[in-house]
């Protein structure tokens, strides 16, 4: 089979990058909101028509498809997840409600409550007690979790979470509840706490198995409806999903374990721009992916994007590991208002593909991002989408005028460059939380742009946060689907140990990370075909005393964990610290709060190759000028240059705008452009 076939569903578009039978092809559809499966269809008849064949015949000759998927995210943020109910320890069952206090925002008084997406008439406890150490105190009441499950059943419960105390020590009556439920409910889903984190701390293990009971049954449904769609019309290869950790998984792993793709599209694209990065000898990046609806960053540093171990999805806690990706509302689609007070603001309500911004002729009235970006000439709107979408310069200019412009007492251009500031400042706080708050310097970093919109302000943000260079990939409008391709099998375990570091039972610690990489590798075998297997493991560690841990890789060359590995980690630990906080005590005993392992299965990578140099000129690519605005200048006449017609090498110098297919370029007056061999625009500032 020669096809392989990368998908990522966004809020506004659906990217897809196909392989095989010559060069790659990429393209976007418009994404069905509310019957994702509908637009993935339609993907596989835009590769399918590209290369000449039918559906089936495009599918039959498919060796896989890897898709990122937003149902996960849509159902949270949409709270309409499946009813779910909750078992868990007597007295305990307000855990989820009482959080560590409900405001996540401890000065915002006027943030409500949040949502319960499990009322408290389906939270019940059942008597039973297992303590610190995994010993039963109180039996677990066999009667009353089976009286629970009626109630259940009578209404009309489709998932049940259990998270029941010290169940991460021993999972026993956890499991036996799971025993339970298969008797008295059969084919209503339960997921257990002792499998999604067996971690310590009850509120992040109930947040996040209720999150899983309540999203994964939705999921599974509509993987079992996209995958039956496309066996049906002949698919022979693989489904595989993205995960949030960056790596992928079979179709029906990743059915029972929705909490493990909450961010299955960003990921992707932090994946592919790790291998591109590293490709144009960039180990340090720190990416942006700015589509219709979001605006996604995303640091990597040394080759490794960072790994968040708990994040907030609408206003619930998920502590998988999981690619630390920083989200705000500012994607093309985000509309521009004036508020009460008579202040510009801009999103985070999207105006999505439909009706989409005003300049796209659908019916859409208020201005966006884009339509700022129109009027400051930054799209041609001739060549939007390559030419598929013939944007209303008129309309876009009438939005701003009305919404913005009169409101505020200034002229259109004005408002459409007021517009843009603050977007474009918002992005940058965004950048600054990603690398100046986590003790990095953004200096050191270079900033890749992707994402259909990405590339258009990337040269403003870089500047004002201090970076130099700007990385621009070919394929920057579909970079997420493309990181598809590009990812490895990955499995992510997580184990409780607490242990103290002048009393390690070494023999402890190294049987519960033996025994989380053979569950791992018997995940990984089930998944499919690997080249290779790499195990990567790690320690949380913190001060006596502290809540928080820092996450310490724990290098070994063997299954076995000896003194000096441990001694190396906690070495780095201090440093680690230090670096994150600017204070450590290398003297002092830490604890081991947890073990992490990450068991990576190796696929062949869709890389492309090196491409001759071609010489510095780019005047065959120059096809006119138009008025651009920028911030040094104002309004210029600026070169405008094809992408298709350019080669590596080819040299660009600043103010100049560079159109591709489906995203655009600029290049500011103080910065230089070059196509680098693997085609990925450098742009540099010239001192």
């Amino acid at each position: 089979m020669s096809y392989r076939l990368g998908i990522d569903v966004g809020g506004t578009f659906t990217d897809f990058v196909a392989t095989g039978g010559g060069q790659p092809f990429k393209g976007k559809v418009p994404t069905v909101r509310g019957d994702e499966s509908v637009s993935v269809l339609q993907a596989v008849d835009a590769a399918a028509a590209h290369y000449g064949l039918t559906r089936s015949a495009l599918l039959a000759d498919m060796e896989l498809i890897v898709l990122g998927t937003t149902v996960v995210t849509n159902t949270m943020l949409e709270y309409n997840g499946c009813k779910t109910g909750l078992i868990t320890t007597e007295g305990f069952r307000d855990v989820i409600e009482l959080r560590r206090g409900y405001r996540e925002s401890l000065f915002d008084l006027s943030l409500p409550a949040p949502h319960p997406i499990v009322p408290r008439r389906f939270r019940v406890g059942v008597p039973e007690r297992i303590d610190e150490d995994g010993l039963i105190v109180k039996a677990l009441d066999e009667d009353a979790v089976r009286q629970t499950l009626k109630y259940f059943g009578e209404a009309g419960i489709e998932a049940i979470a259990v998270m029941l105390l010290f169940s991460f020590v021993n999972p026993e009556h956890e499991q036996r509840v799971k025993e339970i439920a298969a008797e008295e409910l059969p084919g209503v889903f339960v997921t257990l706490s002792s499998d999604v984190l067996p971690q310590i701390r009850e509120f992040e293990r109930v947040s996040t198995t209720v999150v899983n009971a309540y999203t994964s049954p939705q999921l599974k449904e509509y993987l079992n409806k996209l995958e039956g769609s496309l066996r049906d019309a002949g698919l022979a290869g693989s489904l595989l999903i993205m995960q949030s950790n960056g790596g992928v998984m079979d179709a029906a792993y990743s059915g029972d374990h929705g909490v493990d793709a909450v961010l299955s599209g960003p990921a992707g694209g932090v994946v592919a721009a790790t291998r591109l990065g590293e490709q144009s000898g960039y180990r340090n990046v720190i990416t942006a992916d700015m589509g219709g609806t979001s605006y996604d960053v995303c640091l990597i540093h040394d080759g490794r994007p960072e790994v968040a171990t708990d994040q907030w999805l609408s206003r619930y806690r998920i502590a998988v590991p999981l690619i630390d990706v920083h989200t705000i509302g500012a994607g093309g689609g985000s509309v521009a208002w004036v508020d009460s007070a008579g202040a510009l603001r801009v999103g985070p309500e999207s105006a999505g593909a439909f009706p989409g911004p005003a300049c796209y002729g659908r019916g859409g009235e208020r201005p966006t991002i884009t339509d700022a970006n129109v009027v400051l000439g930054y799209i041609e709107p001739s060549f939007f989408v390559g030419g598929a979408i013939e944007l209303d310069v008129e309309a876009a200019r009438r939005a701003i005028e009305e919404h913005v412009a009169k409101p505020l007492g200034m002229s259109i251009e004005e408002a459409a460059v007021g517009i843009s500031r603050i977007a474009n400042h918002a992005m940058s706080d965004a950048l600054r939380f990603v690398s100046v708050s986590r003790g990095r310097d953004p200096r050191d970093y270079a900033l890749m742009a992707f994402g259909g919109g990405g590339a258009i302000s990337a040269g403003v943000q870089a500047l004002d946060v201090g970076i130099k260079t700007v990385l621009v990939p070919k394929n920057a409008s579909v970079l997420s689907a493309q990181g598809g391709l590009m990812a490895d099998f990955k499995v992510s375990r997580i184990r409780t140990v607490l242990q103290n570091s002048e009393k390690v039972e070494l023999d402890l610690l190294s049987d519960v990370l033996v025994g989380m990489q053979d569950e791992a590798e018997g995940l990984l075998d089930n998944a499919g075909s690997t080249l290779g297997v790499q195990v990567d493991r790690f320690l949380d560690i913190r001060y006596p005393g502290q809540v928080q841990e820092v996450v310490v890789p724990l290098k070994s060359r063997t299954r076995r964990i000896t003194k000096v590995n441990l001694s190396r980690a906690i070495r780095d630990f201090h440093d680690l610290h230090h670096q994150l906080y600017k204070f450590s005590r290398p003297g002092e005993p830490v604890e081991i709060v947890s073990a992490r392992l990450e068991l990576t299965g190796e696929r062949e990578p869709f890389i492309g190759k090196a491409l001759p140099f071609d010489g510095e000129s780019s005047d065959a690519a120059l096809v006119g000028s138009r008025t651009v605005y920028f911030e040094s200048i104002g309004f210029n006449d600026t070169r405008v240059y094809d992408g298709n017609k350019l080669k590596p090498g080819n040299l660009i110098l600043g103010p100049a705008v560079i159109h591709e297919p489906d995203t655009t370029i600029v290049v500011l007056p103080n910065q230089e452009a070059v196509l680098d061999q693997f085609e990925t625009y450098v742009i540099e500032v010239v001192e």
